[in-house]
């Protein structure tokens, strides 16, 4: 069998490829035209945007079978792909920056350094007593990367933590048993993917079954919380929110999410960190490596 021509969005990937056996990486722009060879391409790596530009050009490669993201989120190309092409995903290589992200912000918002930097600000010296982690109640829905990476960062600090997914396996709840536990918990942390399932997952219900004070983190996407359900609940100083995505997203500047009480946003940034490039390229090296070997990649999305 001859090497398997792989398309790559950028040099980094001509690098990550060099050392994989039986893959020949070949450097394409989305926004030119394909480069001499990419016909015969079985592969292609994708960037996240232009994303009708990307299309376009898949329906462009007819040897095409295996398109990789480097991204662990598939939502916006699952089900827009021809038949034949596999979709595959770059799954654990941003975890430990997210779950870092979801522990730095979720400690912040309970030790209130939020209003401790605004005090500094106006240097004002306010002392007060503030909220723990340890022994909150912190519901974790998902338990992938995402998910096992923030438990595994949060229990040094002493919260009960409980795991849920669609099925149940050992240490991870059910989906099916969520509203016997959502009322109960301190935290609910969403770190699931887009899907139809997900899309509004903490939509009005969802919110009002959490008790008073509760914080709400969002680090899957923005689709996965009802926005104006959650403006309605945080207006009324009933919950609070800590959100790396939005939704819409990017949030305009009038968007009301910027000034609700007890909300905290940052710009989609979980991730953005300078080691996940490399992490990022790791993963799509290996997915394509198992794809060479004649595997179906571990990384396969549906």
């Amino acid at each position: 069998r001859p090497p398997v021509v792989v398309l790559v969005p950028h040099p980094r990937g001509l690098d990550a490829l060099a050392a994989v056996d039986g893959v020949t990486p070949l450097l394409y722009d989305v926004r030119a035209e394909p480069p001499e060879g990419a016909e015969t391409a079985e592969v292609m790596v994708i960037p996240s945007h232009p994303v009708d530009r990307v299309l376009a050009l898949i329906d462009r490669l007819p040897a095409l079978r295996l398109v990789q993201t480097l991204s662990a989120g598939t939502d916006t190309w699952t089900g827009r792909l021809p038949a034949h092409v596999t979709l595959s995903s770059a799954r654990g290589a941003h975890g430990p920056a997210v779950a870092e992200w979801a522990a730095a912000t979720l400690l912040a918002v309970v030790r209130d350094l939020p209003a401790f930097a605004a005090d500094q600000a106006a240097a004002r010296w306010n002392p007060h007593v503030t909220e723990t982690l340890w022994d909150k109640r912190v519901l974790i829905i998902g338990a992938g990367d995402l998910g096992t990476q923030l438990r595994a960062r949060l229990e040094p600090f002493g919260p009960r933590i409980t795991m849920m997914a669609r099925r149940a396996r050992p240490g991870v709840t059910p989906m099916a048993d969520l509203w016997t536990h959502l009322p109960a918990q301190d935290v609910v942390a969403l770190m699931v993917p887009l899907t139809p399932d997900t899309h509004h997952l903490a939509d009005k219900g969802f919110l009002a079954a959490m008790k008073d004070g509760a914080i709400l983190l969002n680090a899957a996407r923005g689709p996965v919380v009802d926005t104006q359900a959650l403006l309605a609940e945080t207006r009324a100083g009933r919950l609070r929110a800590i959100l790396d995505v939005t939704d819409p997203e990017p949030l305009p500047p009038d968007h009301p999410l910027w000034h609700a009480q007890g909300v905290l946003v940052t710009p989609h940034v979980a991730s953005d960190v300078p080691q996940t490039d490399a992490r990022t390229w790791q993963v799509a090296a290996a997915q394509i490596a198992q794809y060479a070997r004649g595997e179906r990649p571990a990384n396969t999305v549906g």
